[in-house]
């Protein structure tokens, strides 16, 4: 194989915060380490920044640079939960099992803030709170929510009415919301290489450009072989963690194919207005996360402040990886169509962002089952609820390595030996199948906001 060349970030609001940023040299010759972390987003991140603050031999390996994927190109919003609703994880384990796993989720989103004050970055936190709306009358669906919320989970919902909304949020689409205190958002990118460079300064070892092209087993445990502009180079290590997500087998060689075959890749996009300053007060005046129920909504934020504020809009889920020509124009449109009187904005950024996501809609954390796995790690399908997914998942695999902790086995249930051979895999059945979902979920969202209007 030729010598692997890193891929720069991609275009987005993010990287040109973040500007140009000297990469971690790539990895070339022999080593060992005790464990090694294949994906430098924030779950592989997570694991190593956890490791190396226990004292433990840590080497993290990223194919292009850090936070490259789905990690540095999200909406930046952390707040509790999963991908599939707490609800339905109550009707599969049950209500002490699940109010254990929302406890995880919400220490996640705490470790993301903590680190950020650790850092003296909390003025990465650009707001905080979670506006989630509906675009139809019946509200009778957030009642409930708030009520189970808070008798069950502890967590405090606050039910706003059609006027409450309509005088924060100016727009008719809307006519009821819940509002969630804890979340935040952040620049991702930024926090991504903040706490990798935390991880190095507390003796983790960290390679940008460094493909991990093979994994076999060894008489002590694991050799990855790697690719890099320097050359080719193997790692020894008794444990290893695939973080690679929703890239690993298709940008990069596949591992471990059971698992890689579980991961669904599933495409999001994301653009940022020109700056719209005191335009936007004719429209949002939330700072928060803002995103409506529907299947397959959207989700914005503002970024920056005073006359330089801009409007981040993501939405349009798709399997397809090459970006539609009419991004910026059918976001832009979805924009127009919720907030006519911002006009005519132009569109500064466009970018896409591949999510990992599992048949199951919950992350694959664990031990890969088999005699032959011993000491092979999962840490992957975040199913676009990542920055306190990936922190908690980094957590739980870094707790269970460095302390011999199994709560990780919590997540047993949806994934006995990570192995997913059904519908769901990143084959073209899997991605048309997924493909077929989402539009699906589209039609029922239409249907219901026509019938209920």
């Amino acid at each position: 194989m030729a010598d692997h060349h890193a891929e720069p970030h991609a275009a987005s609001l993010y990287a040109a915060d973040l500007g140009e940023t000297p990469p971690r040299p790539p990895l070339a010759g022999s080593h060992e380490s005790e464990t090694v972390v294949i994906g430098g987003g924030l779950a592989g991140l997570t694991a190593t920044w956890q490791l190396a603050a226990a004292g433990r031999d840590v080497t993290l390996v990223e194919a292009n640079r850090i936070g490259w994927g789905a990690s540095g190109r999200n909406a930046g919003f952390v707040s509790p939960g999963f991908s599939e609703s707490i609800f339905a994880i109550e009707r599969q384990v049950g209500k002490p099992q699940a109010r254990q796993l929302y406890d995880l989720s919400r220490a996640g989103g705490r470790f993301v803030h903590d680190r950020l004050v650790d850092l003296d970055m909390a003025g990465l936190i650009g707001g905080h709170g979670w506006l989630k709306v509906v675009r139809h009358p019946r509200t009778g669906g957030l009642e409930e929510r708030a009520a189970r919320m808070g008798r069950d989970y502890d967590v405090e919902l606050a039910l706003w009415p059609r006027e409450a909304v309509r005088e924060t949020l100016v727009t008719e689409r809307y006519f009821g919301a819940l509002h969630d205190p804890e979340p935040f958002h952040i620049d991702p990118l930024a926090y991504a290489v903040a706490l990798a460079d935390d991880a190095q300064r507390r003796g983790a070892v960290l390679h940008d450009g460094t493909l991990a092209v093979s994994l076999e087993r060894s008489l002590s445990g694991w050799q990855v072989r790697t690719s890099g502009e320097n050359g080719p180079g193997t790692i020894k290590a008794r444990h290893v963690v695939l973080a690679g997500s929703a890239y690993q087998g298709l940008d990069a060689p596949a591992l471990w194919p059971g698992l890689e075959r579980a991961v669904v890749p599933v495409a999001t996009y994301i653009v940022t207005t020109t700056p719209l300053g005191e335009r936007l007060d004719a429209a949002i005046r939330f700072a928060g996360c803002i995103a409506d129920t529907r299947r397959a909504g959207n989700y914005y934020r503002i970024v920056g402040s005073g006359g330089d504020r801009r409007l981040m809009w993501g939405g349009r889920i798709t399997t397809r990886r090459d970006e539609p020509a009419r991004l910026a124009a059918m976001l832009k449109a979805d924009m127009s169509a919720v907030y006519p009187q911002l006009g005519d904005v132009g569109i500064e950024t466009a970018w896409s962002g591949l999510m990992g996501y599992a048949r199951t809609k919950m992350p694959i954390i664990g031990l890969m089952a088999g005699a032959r796995a011993a000491g092979l790690w999962a840490l992957t399908a975040f199913g676009g609820h990542g920055m306190n997914t990936t922190a908690m998942g980094g957590g739980l695999i870094a707790g269970a390595i460095a302390e011999n902790d199994d709560s990780w086995r919590l997540f047993e249930a949806w994934h006995p030996g990570f192995i997913d051979r059904t519908i769901g895999g990143r084959n073209l059945i899997g991605r048309t199948a997924a493909q077929l979902v989402y539009w699906g979920m589209q039609a029922r969202d239409r249907l219901e906001e026509r019938r209920a209007n």
